[in-house]
């Protein structure tokens, strides 16, 4: 039977875990920018150029130099020459000279000699090629200068960055189509169990479907890793080692769950044993759900494994699948999204025992303070539907006995 030594808390088991791995090293993949959302730079980008590359209008109104409309008002407006219209898409082929403008549309290029923009709800046309405003504008008004955005040769995206839509937007401004980024992690995914089959078997008494193979297997794969199955394996050592062996060969990290329970059945701690060096790190996490988590590195490789409770697996790959991925794809740490929200009952913990609760997050229309009630999903970790109906986890400090209800608390979405 294995002995849970010392339970550390997450924190301290991550970061062992974390030291003894590196950012993996292999050739960046080559992608398309469009089929890039969510991958990881594997290079700082450069600008190729300014953004803008010429100035242009942000409003529609008229190109004028911005001394011409100085102690422009209702009463005194200012008069000016009506020159043409800018053409969009294309550069203006006249100029501005005192006292004249030219009508632009938004995203037209400044004509050269004007500095300024005059909004058209601020002008009114006197005849054909005259018009008067009502406002002054300063020199820059409504416009964007050329390399207002970013300069040429300006460091735009960093090595590291996961990418969202505004840098898919902000490459293709550049006219960078093409990018390298860092290959996917593979994660091995082995489930255990004489009791547990295939989701598209029809189940007897005492059996169940595998739910863990696909759970972490979707965290993986939004995480920026690729799921690679190898199945449903028995209670048998040598059966799970030579599975376990095989995807240790085969991928960068190997997720194990179920068999990582404190019973004569468990086998995880030894397989992760005798896989390589150093083996197993942590056998045991000082927090609920999942004490029963294990973490191991194998010949440089991470080998983890999980409990069979679908919630204690999905909550435990949040705290430690997640962010091993990202420090295998060598990602700049980023913050997680939260909210503030009001815990609309108390809740009970153990000192010294860091515990995540799923709530659900309701809106809350009265309050002033926060948007949110969280509201405790209260469940027993073998029930998927516990965490399916949660928004996010509510993390409760080891230092604290519980929380009260009307508290302000940080929940991490999920």
């Amino acid at each position: 039977m294995p002995e849970f030594l010392t339970l550390l808390p997450p924190d301290q088991a991550r970061e062992k875990l974390l030291a003894h791995l590196s950012t993996l090293k292999s050739d960046p993949d080559l992608v398309d920018v469009i089929h890039a959302l969510d991958r990881v730079t594997a290079a700082d980008i450069f600008a190729p150029h300014p953004l803008p590359d010429f100035p242009r209008t942000t409003v529609d109104g008229y190109a004028v130099r911005a001394q011409d409309t100085f102690g422009a008002s209702d009463s005194l407006p200012a008069y000016l020459h009506l020159i043409g219209e800018v053409p969009m898409g294309d550069s203006p082929s006249f100029e501005i000279g005192a006292g004249q403008c030219a009508l632009i549309h938004t995203g037209g290029m400044l004509p050269k000699g004007a500095d300024a923009v005059v909004m058209l709800e601020y002008t009114q046309t006197v005849q054909a090629s005259e018009i008067e405003t009502f406002k002054a504008v300063a020199d820059g008004e409504n416009l964007i200068r050329v390399g207002e955005d970013v300069a040429q040769d300006q460091l735009v995206i960093l090595k590291g960055t996961i990418l969202r839509p505004a840098e898919i937007g902000g490459l293709m401004a550049l006219g960078i189509t093409k990018l390298r980024v860092a290959n996917k992690v593979r994660i091995g995914l082995i489930s255990t169990g004489d009791e547990v089959v295939d989701p598209n078997k029809t189940t007897k008494h005492g059996q169940v479907r595998d739910i863990n193979t696909y759970t972490l297997g979707s965290l993986v794969e939004k995480t920026g890793g690729e799921a690679i199955r190898y199945g449903i394996f028995g209670d048998d050592f040598e059966v799970l080692k030579d599975a376990a062996a095989r995807a240790l060969s085969e991928c960068d990290v190997v997720l194990i769950t179920a068999g990582s329970s404190a019973s004569t059945r468990d086998m995880t701690a030894e397989v992760i044993r005798q896989l390589g060096e150093p083996g197993v790190l942590v056998h045991g996490i000082n927090t609920r759900p999942g004490k029963p988590t294990i973490l191991g590195v194998c010949n440089g490789k991470a080998v983890i494994g999980l409990p069979g409770n679908p919630v204690s697996a999905l909550v435990n790959g949040y705290l430690f699948v997640v962010p091993l991925i990202e420090k295998l794809l060598g990602a700049l740490p980023r913050p997680k999204a939260t909210v503030m929200a009001r815990l609309t009952v108390n809740l009970s913990s153990q000192a010294g025992r860091e515990d995540w609760q799923p709530v659900k997050l309701v809106v809350n229309r009265q309050s002033s303070i926060v948007n949110y009630d969280a509201e405790p999903i209260f469940g027993k970790s073998n029930l998927i539907f516990t965490l399916a109906a949660a928004d996010g986890l509510l993390r409760i400090h080891p230092d604290a006995t519980g929380l009260s209800a009307g508290e302000v608390v940080e929940v991490v979405l999920i």
